[in-house]
């Protein structure tokens, strides 16, 4: 780490995960399934370990939750490290180049840092809380937010059950005509808003202290994003988010998104 601050932590961690991820990229790696349509793989559960190793040796008070090994550490500390050491199995078990490694702090529940690797670009985007910023070759600078691509992300691996959002969206036509569809299925999608790559992520399900989407929607807020659910209404009420690099995409989102939604209660 260049310091001792928390964000230098997670974004030391977080290519410390980012690393092990991509020494196993293109080998054979072991499979653990976790249902039917997911698993993990070895590089995975080596990079949480990579990632657990520098947390609890800088700061062996906090509490960590992993994807793989879960919860650690005090239950009622104010400090909690949420870690998604490979988002995107899937894509990297089948040798597609898309997926990211994700490292947030909360403290009293608000993240205050945050930082989102891309193992394959060398990338590691980060967030102090105030700023968004990417480092390349040691060298940082910031990310600014556009939406000039037009492209918007949309989640297809369904967090709730039965019918989900995505699947309505991709098929509407206003929806189509207004923007150009992509599915990448990991949350690098989401840095990818901050940064100005995507004008607007999209997914529905509950994502408070979600180990894949904390990091990344830190970004985009501290880039200036306009992030809410699906309704336009502050986050976490259980209706999912939406990410958009600025206020009109978010605006035509909502009035996109509107008809797909229940009857507000």
């Amino acid at each position: 780490m260049r310091d001792g601050s928390d964000v230098e932590l997670a974004v030391a961690a977080a290519e410390a995960g980012a690393a092990v991820v991509r020494g196993k990229y293109g080998t054979s790696v072991g499979r653990y399934d976790k249902s039917a349509t997911d698993f993990a793989t070895d590089a995975d559960l080596e990079a949480e370990r990579a990632i657990l190793d520098l947390i609890r040796t800088a700061r062996p008070s906090d509490a960590v939750v992993g994807e793989e090994y879960g919860a650690s550490g005090d239950v009622d500390a104010s400090r909690r490290w949420l870690v998604d050491p490979l988002c995107g199995t899937l894509n990297f078990a089948a040798g597609t180049p898309l997926f990211s490694v994700n490292v947030a702090l909360q403290v009293d529940q608000e993240t205050t840092v945050a930082a989102v690797a891309d193992p394959t670009s060398g990338e590691t985007f980060w967030t102090d809380g105030e700023i968004a910023q990417v480092r390349r070759d040691g060298s940082d600078s910031p990310v600014i937010a556009s939406a000039d691509s037009r492209l918007v992300d949309v989640n297809l691996d369904p967090i709730t059950d039965g019918d989900f959002l995505g699947v309505r969206l991709l098929t509407d036509p206003a929806f189509r005509k207004a923007f150009g569809q992509r599915v990448l299925s990991t949350t690098l999608a989401v840095a990818w808003v901050a940064a100005g790559r995507r004008a607007a992520y999209v997914t529905d399900g509950n994502l408070r202290d979600s180990v894949h989407f904390t990091a990344g929607l830190a970004l985009c807020r501290a880039a200036g994003c306009i992030v809410t659910d699906l309704r336009g209404h502050p986050l976490h009420t259980g209706l999912g988010v939406i990410a958009a690099a600025d206020a009109e995409t978010h605006a035509t989102l909502l009035e996109l998104i509107a008809p797909h939604l229940p009857p507000e209660q």
